[in-house]
């Protein structure tokens, strides 16, 4: 296989559909459906084609065909998309001929969209938000997917870049006028103060992104607390279905349960644990509590869960220094259920999975407790672990740069180099080989 080959993908859902859409990208590309569809459609126009195997003259289906010369196609190639009736038979008997036809073969997972990068038609901060895009499951994701994607990251990226040249550029100014006396000492207030406000820009951009990463992969929202205090309960009432079993015996919950929701379009999973309590019945449910301990350690944010028929029950596990949210649940409980009188009651949040009582004001202060705490994700700069790498490396370099005397200005112009090449990674100007394999593999096949 090599990137020469000209490379075909059905771009739709697999099984039975009215449409189906098949691409094809390479040199290749126009021949191949020359002898497929008998002639070459006018570029960029839809046009109604038999597909027939040229070996046999079988004619296979009769198909809107587009053709798109390179290089103002998504590739940088020639391309052509056949939007065939979608019956698994006509795909397969398609895909058959294609397989067929020298010099093409199926396309890899990402291949489309890696040759697009390759041939200049999108940097790669647009390639990975077009990756987060495909598997974009919220109104969240979406949004920061399509800014990376649409290139507004890029231009704030390639806007720090060229601030970069333009410090480097004065630098090696007064490199060349280093004979002049006092003309290094007189350029170098300004310097560093362009050093600086770089420096603080990008940090202030990494600091605001800190929780980016959690829109992709979603916020960990873990239900603590001692058993029968309803935490399955709560659990089910969120999800609006019975995720979890739910019983009035200590101890059902032996292992953690997860649903995800969407919440203000962000991705919320919640974590349904086992009871805390020291007095376990069992090995299992000793393991159970562990596995709780464990969940909490790593949550976004926890919620304690107690009630007044439970006795104790509102003081917390000796794993939890302070939950983010204090949830006192069965609400609906009289006062001679529960065992406390209303002035006993104390300020937490009140709620009843039995009458919903304070279900959807939970689900708001979720939401609001998480955004005051990770900030708008959705627009953050840098949403991926590789380009938050950069950023930091880069603010490194300016640290470095700062730290130099204006007698040695070509260590300072050195370090300046740096950073701007930490930066050009980001969107792929300078070596990124390392990063392209895990970044197209995400793909589907077909984009």
């Amino acid at each position: 296989m090599t990137a020469s080959d000209t490379i075909y993908a059905l771009s739709s859902g697999a099984g039975r559909a009215a449409i189906a859409v098949i691409r094809m990208s390479g040199s290749h590309t126009p021949e191949v459906l020359m002898r497929m569809a008998g002639r070459l459609p006018t570029a960029r126009k839809l046009s109604l084609s038999a597909i027939r195997n040229d070996r046999t003259g079988e004619i296979l289906d009769k198909a809107m065909v587009v053709w798109i010369p390179g290089p103002g196609s998504f590739t940088g190639e020639d391309c052509a998309e056949i939007h065939l009736h979608g019956s698994p038979a006509v795909v397969s008997a398609v895909m058959e001929l294609l397989s067929a036809q020298p010099g093409v073969r199926p396309a890899e997972p990402g291949e489309f969209t890696k040759r697009g990068f390759l041939n200049g038609k999108m940097d790669l901060v647009e390639a990975e938000g077009l990756g987060d895009l495909l598997q974009a499951r919220t109104s969240g994701q979406r949004r920061q997917a399509f800014q990376q994607m649409s290139g507004q990251a890029s231009s704030r990226f390639e806007s720090w870049r060229e601030q970069l040249m333009q410090i480097r550029a004065h630098i090696e100014a007064g490199v060349d006028f280093a004979d002049e006396p006092g003309v290094a000492e007189a350029a170098a207030p300004a310097i560093d103060m362009s050093i600086r406000t770089l420096r603080s820009q990008i940090s202030a951009e990494l600091h605001r992104s800190a929780g980016s990463e959690l829109l992709r992969d979603g916020f960990r929202v873990v239900l603590a607390g001692c058993p029968n205090t309803g935490k399955s309960s709560l659990l089910n009432a969120l999800a609006g279905r019975e995720a979890a079993i739910v019983s009035d015996l200590p101890g059902t919950t032996r292992d953690a349960i997860e649903v995800t929701l969407e919440l203000d379009g962000m991705p919320v999973i919640v974590t349904d644990t086992a009871g805390l309590r020291s007095d376990v019945a069992d090995a299992v449910e000793e393991e159970g509590v562990r596995r709780s301990r464990q969940h909490v350690s790593r949550a976004d944010l926890v919620v304690w869960v107690w009630s007044a028929d439970v006795i104790g029950s509102r003081s917390l596990d000796s794993s939890i220094e302070q939950p983010d949210m204090l949830i006192e649940n069965k609400s609906d409980l009289r006062e001679t259920e529960s065992g406390l009188l209303r002035n006993d009651r104390d300020a937490s949040f009140r709620i009843s999975c039995q009458t919903r009582e304070g279900i959807d004001g939970l689900l708001a202060e979720l939401v609001s407790r998480l955004r005051k705490r990770f900030g708008d994700v959705e627009s953050a700069l840098f949403v991926s672990a590789r380009q938050k790498l950069a950023a930091e490396r880069s603010i490194r370099y300016l640290n470095d740069a700062l730290d130099v005397g204006s007698e040695n200005l070509e260590l300072k112009a050195e370090d300046i180099r740096r950073a701007s090449e930490e930066i050009a990674r980001l969107t792929g100007r300078v070596d990124v080989e390392e990063w392209l394999g895990a970044i197209f593999s995400r793909f589907c096949i077909g984009k």
